[in-house]
Order: structure tokens, then sequence, then C-alpha cells
């Protein structure tokens, strides 16, 4: 464990919740040559940048002359580097330092798990249901459909699409993990060629694990870690972002073929 090292990338826009993020970070990690910190942001507004040139000593930034997107802010981070670890790591997500300790453990102990999930839990302790089973047009239909009667009908294909009835005591295959934190080893992340970056936002996360399944790599759920995130579901209140989230559907499902139910 001692010789792992790990490059913990966060891509931010603006993000409100990134100072207390890496204060958390400082605090939990302080120095730790294990880790390097890595942060691209994309363009965010003047005043933002510089209330984040005070964390130079702490983590090395890349302030970009323009917004590319997320996945081409970690492959930015993360294509030419040599650690052995790459953590996709969301700029609202709170980390325990012993939680990424166990997930490392778990990684050192299975050379065949290719990428990592952690338990993801909302700010008041419930959890969130990011992990998916299957991708379909009518399952985001059943997401985005804002009468309760449709939910209701359609309640059992909903939680097996997000995978509530998951198994607790113990390592999980899925299919699909979610980018808002996914620790993956660094050979595999390359061997893909990183994120397809033409998503700006939004499915990339799905279309790497299923670059991953693809090469027959492992993608696992572990119960036994928690992160904290503070999720904004922001393409369910904002129009802007629902036609960018609509648009990366498009490329998905043309990429990987249409499925409707």
């Amino acid at each position: 464990m001692a010789e792992a090292k790990v490059a913990i990338s966060i891509v931010t826009y603006n993000s409100k919740h990134i100072f207390d993020v890496l204060e958390n970070l400082k605090k939990e990690f302080g120095f730790d040559s294990q880790f390097r910190f890595l942060i691209f942001d994309n363009h965010s507004s003047q005043e933002y940048q510089n209330r984040l040139k005070n964390y130079e000593d702490f983590a090395e930034i890349t302030f970009y002359h323009e917004n590319n997107g997320f996945g081409f802010g970690h492959n930015y981070n993360l294509l030419k580097t040599s650690e052995e670890y790459f953590l996709i790591f969301n700029p609202d997500i709170i980390l325990v330092k012993e939680d990424l300790l166990k997930m490392l453990q778990v990684m050192e102990n299975d050379e065949s798990i290719s990428l990592l999930v952690p338990k993801v839990l909302n700010s008041d302790g419930t959890k969130q249901h990011l992990m998916r089973n299957r991708v379909s047009v009518f399952d985001y239909f059943l997401r985005f459909v804002p009468f309760q009667f449709v939910k209701k009908i359609f309640a059992k294909r909903l939680e097996s699409y997000e995978l509530r009835d998951i198994l607790e005591d113990r390592l999980v295959d899925i299919r699909i993990g979610s980018g808002a934190f996914m620790l993956i080893r660094g050979k595999d992340f390359k061997e893909i060629k990183g994120f397809d970056d033409r998503y700006f936002m939004y499915f990339e996360d799905y279309d790497l694990c299923i670059e991953l399944k693809k090469r027959n790599k492992r993608i696992v759920y572990t119960p036994f870690s928690n992160v904290v995130h503070y999720y904004e579901r922001g393409a369910h209140k904002n129009a802007k972002l629902f036609k960018i989230f609509i648009q990366s559907m498009i490329k998905f499902f043309n990429k990987w073929g249409w499925r409707f139910f």
C-alpha cells in the first residue's frame, strides 16, 4: 500500500462547493506524498480563479482558456500522468481519507478489478442511486417525467435500473458506475484513451464504463467506503443543462446503438 500512488483529478467550472471540498481534502490528506491533486479549471470567472490560486501549494492547477467540458478536463489532467491509480473526483464530493485507503486496498487485493465505485450519500446520510444496470430511452423518460403516477406504475423498473436492491454486505460487479467518484487503474484509463471528450457533459462516465466492459474489465461497487455528494441534479432544473443532457444522450445512443425499452 505504501508505494501506491494516486492522481486525484478534479474538473471545475464555478463550482460553489469546491472551496469547502478543498479545505476538507487539505485536512484529510495534508501533504501525503502518496496522493497528487490535479485541478483543471474550465475557464471560470476571474474572481473564482483568484480564489483557486490560494490552493496552488496543495494542488497542481490548470487554468484553461475555454470550457471544453468534463471529460476533456480529466483527460488533460490524467492521460500524461504516471500514477498507478487515477481518482475521478467531482468538485462537490466530501471524502474521508480512510474511505479512499479502503478502496485502494480492495484494488491492491484483486488485480482483476479495473474500476471501483463507493456508496454515494447525500449530506443527510441517505443513499444516492447513481449506478446503472442498463441505459434506455424509456428509463430516462421515467426519470424526468413529472407525473408521480407514471413513476408508481413503473416503480419496479426504476428500482432495477437504479440498482436499488444491490447487496450491501459484499463487493458487487456492476455495469455502470458514476463519474462523480471513480477509482480506476491508470493503465486501463490510458488503454481506452480516457473519456470520449465529444461529450461536453453527461454520459461520458457511461461511455467509459462500456469501453471497459468491451475489453472484459471489471467494474465493482464497494459498500464499505462512503463519500458525500452535494448532488445538484442540474439537468432536472436548468434548461441549458437539460439541452446538453439531451445532446449527450443522442451522441451516446448513436455510438452504442439505440435501446428504447
